[in-house]
């Protein structure tokens, strides 16, 4: 079969099980033979070699990246109507769980260039009830972690840092390579199946170099019980279970290898893209490493749709990340003021493509997807 008349779709999950088969079948099926399902010693070395990976003190697994974000928030002892400032162009988890607990989401633009929230813009929107900026690193890029810790510093506020889409990212913070989610007070991140580092089903985790927060968060996870059936306050039931561990356990290894062949996909579409006007290739943010967990265009002139339409017809997917921002969800209307303006996040909705990416691409398959792109533009 000729690449022309094969898929390429935006991730390949069966490509990467099948590098590490062996491995992860022998995994699972020593769990399975133990029975230690729950919080078994496939959790626990994980969680080691997670922290360490990420050079973090402490480290707490989960159900999910959406409990990671709504523990995060259970620890720091909020009250109802404190204000959480965070991106309004990102997945819905993070405005979410804000408002779950009683908070209120409060939306910044973004960084056009980027794509992450813009800490101009956060501190615009700072009032006296204001206690926690919480920048999502969108599509595997850091935001300005540099400018929201000033911000942060200069108004006492916590920072929680949503690194769902960006597990192996890095930063360059205050002349040290630091992994995201480890600059903040508390990183948050997700293990869903289409994530850099995905195991077979749901699992999150948080970090943090605070013990007293990393206590408070492990036992905020297990019902809010430091001790069973004994419960020092209201929590959740939320752990990553040990068949999922195991996976991870496999993958670990080779998290930064796969985030190198992302990031030469990211570089070969660069390159083919650099030189069509009618659209622009991903922004940097100074001192990032990017990770790439999506690769996200914009595209000019009210053209996206044409070109999703006619990329499908040649078998090639891509996705839009995210046709409306949060602030003009209907879910959150009440807590954005009428006629707020937020441009860049409006815009980014009306424009943004994402192409595929994932390990398994090889250089055939981008030259055919970026060939396409280029005759449509033609």
């Amino acid at each position: 079969m000729s690449i022309s008349e094969s898929r390429i779709d935006m991730v390949n999950l069966h490509s990467q099980y099948m590098l590490l088969k062996e491995e992860i079948d022998s995994a699972m099926a020593q769990v399975i033979a133990s029975s230690d399902f729950i919080n078994g010693e496939q959790v626990k070395l994980f969680e080691r070699a997670l922290a360490d990976f990420l050079s973090v003190k402490e480290l707490i697994p989960c159900g999910n990246g959406t409990d990671a974000l709504q523990l995060a928030l259970m620890a720091l002892d909020l009250k109802p109507g404190d204000e959480v400032i965070t991106t309004a162009f990102s997945f819905v988890a993070s405005a979410e769980v804000i408002a779950l607990m009683g908070l209120k989401p409060v939306f910044a633009d973004i960084d056009p260039l980027t794509f992450n929230i813009d800490p101009l813009d956060i501190e615009r929107r700072l009032t006296k009830r204001t206690r926690v900026i919480l920048p999502v690193h969108l599509f595997g890029q850091a935001a300005d972690m540099s400018a929201i810790m000033q911000l942060a510093h200069k108004y006492q506020l916590y920072v929680i840092e949503d690194v769902a889409q960006a597990l192996g990212a890095c930063y360059n913070y205050k002349g040290e390579t630091k992994h995201l989610g480890t600059i903040g007070h508390i990183g948050c991140t997700s293990f869903f199946p289409t994530k850099n580092l995905a195991c077979f089903g749901d699992g999150g985790a948080c970090y943090t170099d605070d013990p007293s927060l990393a206590e408070r968060i492990r036992t905020l996870a297990a019902h809010g019980s430091r001790n069973r059936y004994y419960y020092d306050m209201i929590g959740l039931n939320s752990r990553l279970d040990s068949l999922q561990a195991a996976v991870l356990l496999c993958k670990l290894p080779h998290l930064n290898s796969f985030i190198e062949n992302r990031r030469a996909v990211a570089k070969q579409y660069d390159e083919l893209f650099a030189d069509i006007p009618e659209m622009e290739i991903p922004g940097l943010q100074k001192g990032a490493i990017h990770s790439y967990n999506q690769y996200t265009i914009r595209v000019k002139d009210a053209k996206r749709e044409k070109l999703m339409d006619e990329l499908k017809r040649t078998g090639i997917t891509s996705r839009v990340y995210y046709p409306l921002p949060l602030h003009r969800q209907k879910a959150f209307k009440d807590y954005v003021k009428a006629g707020d303006s937020l441009n860049h996040s409006d815009k980014a909705c009306e424009e943004v493509l994402s192409l595929p990416m994932h390990e398994s691409l090889d250089a055939k398959d981008v030259e055919f997807v970026a060939a396409r792109v280029r005759d449509f533009f033609k």
